[in-house]
């Protein structure tokens, strides 16, 4: 265990808290998304970019402080890395929700439905984890359990492209959907890379 010779700030917890609260409510507007009726879209998608933007706020607050902190509660690669990452997922959804309703698809299929589930039960696990920061020695059963969701993700997605790329699927729709299914992919990714760097993060304090 690293010696500290002052008392750390504790305001990179908070701010990780609201990162992960700004994921929750992410793909909250994600999983409406997708059942929602072309109708609504558009205006779920300027939600969704709201949300994307208040992420980008959380990260340059983490930054920010950062630079001023003296004394940081774990190394200042790991912070970076870790609000980089947290930033991603958000990136990765919004730019999903977006191309999806630029491109006016329709019905989403049931393999898209299935993403958003496992992106859901990421997003769970990583705002629980956050708060959690200040310990994150006990924090092994979140990053066991989100490497188990992007596996299934992995899965899912194979079986989305499958599925595309079977003749089924006219070109149009496939170019379409193809990159909102490759953006929710990279999302699950994501939501790993976050995981990973909490993982890293315990290993150096334990």
């Amino acid at each position: 265990m690293r010696l500290r010779l002052q008392p750390r700030d504790t305001t990179f917890f908070d701010l990780f808290t609201d990162a992960g609260t700004n994921i929750s409510a992410c793909v909250e507007v994600l999983r409406e998304f997708v059942t929602a009726p072309p109708e609504r879209r558009p205006e779920l998608a300027a939600r969704m970019h709201e949300i994307e933007h208040a992420g980008d706020e959380t990260t340059h607050t983490i930054l920010n402080q950062l630079n001023r902190a003296f004394i940081t509660p774990f190394d200042r690669e790991d912070i970076y890395r870790l609000a980089g990452r947290l930033d991603d997922v958000i990136d990765f959804i919004d730019a999903a929700v977006d191309l999806a309703a630029l491109y006016q698809v329709g019905d989403l299929p049931d393999g898209v439905h299935s993403q958003v589930d496992l992106l859901c039960q990421c997003a769970a696990l990583t705002a629980e984890a956050m708060p959690k920061l200040a310990k994150p020695n006990g924090l092994d059963p979140y990053w066991v359990a989100v490497n188990e969701l992007e596996n299934q993700a992995d899965q899912v997605y194979r079986q989305l492209l499958k599925w595309l790329f079977s003749g089924e699927v006219d070109t149009l729709t496939l170019l379409k959907l193809k990159e909102v299914v490759d953006q929710l992919e990279s999302a699950a990714d994501a939501f790993e890379h976050v995981a990973d760097a909490v993982h890293t993060i315990a290993v150096k304090e334990s």
